[in-house]
């Protein structure tokens, strides 16, 4: 019988490979899956205003009933967040340095496994650790996806063909945007508000609408400077215990993978949020620098892999699958994907996002000539930023009345195409696992396919300079890259501020929102000043004529109430005081 040709046996190869990869196939599919969402909720939840838009206008969401002007917002009056980066941005010489550290860190941690012998005492003191930022992580998360389902449930507009309703808290009402006088009692949206409710738990659902999206101000000073001012609502509160809840559960009751999930997807939601490559060309030497250092420490040393083996702390996202070949099929296998292939990708992925909202309001923006005296100047009008964030519900239930061009929805060109380069880097990886039985440096796929996808969408559409010019630095830490803006931001800063209480200061003066709690921090109160000598009596005449123009003399601090009787009310008071 003839040997079968090359291609024969090639066909013969790929089927039975297909037949061994055949139930893992589900797992697999999860584990994509899985990646993809934390990476798409993580970047969406990062977007901010970019350069090319304009700040939002502080207004109040309101409408005029019988000439009163009243709020739809469910606590939402004022729009306190100007849509300003609050991430922590990265430099060049942070793509050296990250490898080296992270290369460190996991040689640290190898020989602390090879001298303990023992990883228990280590993986509780770690354990310990990655629990208190747990608890913040899995309630950002888990506080977020409440406040996404309560919008959908409790949006504060919705729409019925082209008529448009706005909530009205304090009447009870949804209001419509066309007729003030025509009212809506249901406190659900949309065809929920033809469900009958009982009239005693019409009052209750109102209630609890404004429970779930009312949102309250902390705000911490410090001699009148701000230390800390957040806004949150129910949701972040009930989110906190929630994930106080879990971090519980999963140190003193168990660690099952679907609860080791949960806190890496935490870890991961909240990472995308905080931390940005700032340009494209500083994100793609930081991957570049962590596709070798991956490749290093997988294929050529044994650190990669003990350490992920040996601790079991939530670094990792775990899926069950079937037991390979020489395992007990009574024990459940789980597949291993660390977060750092899913962070590392992932912030590359959020920046190519806030690029598209960066980019889809700069086509927005309108040039024109500048005045006659400068001919040569080009004014350049940009459009008003509408958050990206949040309001899912809102744009959900008012798609029929408003066609949405702003917020969350725009063009996605490069977000699309990294996480298309991201989901073929991952098939490959878990493809050339499966047929080499080895594990695979994940960033040694996700890298290539990430930046390729980037970059040659870039250079498809003729965007390469847009892309390399684009930076997420804001102005403070540009000026502080550069000596003579650095310099020039001294001296406005040394500049003299209005005095309180001008009409300057007055006139910029914005009504304050609700605070549930103010901490103020003063100083101790200074030492009483010392009493000034007598005069003496040869030089009694000048100074006491002096005194005489100038006004009465300071009280000393023990002076009693009776040596104030010429002055003011107002200046006794103070004196006094």
């Amino acid at each position: 019988m003839a040997e079968p040709g090359p291609v024969y046996g090639a066909m013969g190869r790929a089927a039975y490979e297909l037949s061994l990869l055949q139930p893992f196939i589900p797992t697999y599919i999860h584990l994509i899956v899985s990646a993809v969402v934390a990476i798409y909720a993580g970047a969406h939840a990062s977007l901010f205003r970019p350069s090319s838009a304009a700040d939002p206008q502080r207004r109040r969401d309101a409408v005029r009933v019988h000439g009163e002007e009243e709020n739809y917002g469910g606590g939402d009056e004022e729009e306190d967040d100007n849509g300003d980066s609050k991430m922590e941005g990265m430099d060049p010489s942070d793509a050296i340095w990250f490898p080296v550290f992270a290369g460190m860190t996991l040689g640290g941690l190898y020989f602390l496994l090879k001298w303990l012998e023992d990883p228990a005492i280590l993986n509780k003191l770690l354990n310990w650790y990655f629990s208190v930022m747990g608890v913040l992580a899995v309630g950002k998360l888990l506080g977020d996806g409440l406040s996404f389902l309560t919008s959908h449930v409790f949006p504060r507009r919705w729409g019925s063909g082209p008529s448009v309703w706005h909530v009205n808290v304090t009447r009870k009402v949804f209001v419509s945007e066309k007729n003030p006088d025509i009212v809506c009692e249901s406190p659900l949206p949309g065809w929920l508000s033809r469900l009958p409710i009982p009239a005693g738990w019409q009052s209750s659902v109102w209630t609890l609408r404004v429970l779930v999206t009312e949102q309250w101000t902390l705000h911490v000073r410090h001699h009148g400077a701000t230390l800390l001012r957040t806004k949150f609502g129910f949701n972040d509160v009930f989110g906190i215990v929630l994930g106080l809840v879990a971090v519980a559960a999963y140190n003193f009751v168990g660690k099952p993978w679907w609860l080791t999930n949960l806190m890496g997807f935490g870890f991961s939601y909240g990472a995308l949020q905080l931390m940005s490559p700032t340009t494209f060309w500083t994100g793609t030497m930081i991957l570049g620098g962590l596709f070798f250092y991956d490749i290093y420490f997988v294929f050529f040393t044994p650190l990669m892999v003990t350490v992920a083996k040996s601790l079991d702390v939530p670094i990792k996202l775990l899926f069950p699958r079937p037991a390979g070949p020489g395992q007990d099929a009574e024990k459940q296998a789980l597949a291993m994907l660390g977060l750092g292939d899913v962070v590392l990708p992932g912030i590359m992925i959020g920046l190519a996002l806030r690029f598209d909202l960066y980019l889809f309001y700069l086509r927005k923006q309108v040039q024109r000539p500048g005045k006659v005296t400068d001919a040569s100047r080009v004014e350049v009008t940009k459009a008003r930023y509408a958050t990206a964030t949040g309001g899912w519900g809102e744009r959900f239930w008012t798609r029929s009345a408003y066609e949405h061009t702003e917020g969350g929805a725009f063009p996605k060109v490069y977000f699309t195409a990294s996480v298309v380069g991201y989901v073929v880097g991952m098939v490959v990886t878990l493809g050339v696992m499966q047929v080499w039985g080895h594990a695979q440096p994940a960033l040694l796929y996700l890298v290539p396919g990430v930046l390729s996808a980037l970059w040659g969408t870039a250079l498809a559409r003729g965007e390469v300079k847009e892309m390399w010019a684009y930076t997420e630095r804001s102005d403070d830490e540009a000026a502080d890259s550069h000596p003579e803006k650095k310099e020039q931001k001294e001296r406005e800063t040394d500049a003299p501020k209005p005095v309180k209480g001008t009409a300057e200061t007055t006139a910029r003066a914005r009504p304050r929102k609700r605070e549930i709690l103010s901490v103020v921090i003063t100083a101790p109160p200074l030492p009483p000043p010392l009493p000034l000598p007598a005069p003496s009596d040869t030089k009694a005449s000048p100074p006491r004529q002096a005194e005489a123009a100038a006004g009465p003399p300071p009280a000393s601090p023990d002076a009693s109430p009776s040596t104030l009787e010429g002055d003011s009310p107002a200046e006794k008071r103070r004196r006094v005081a």
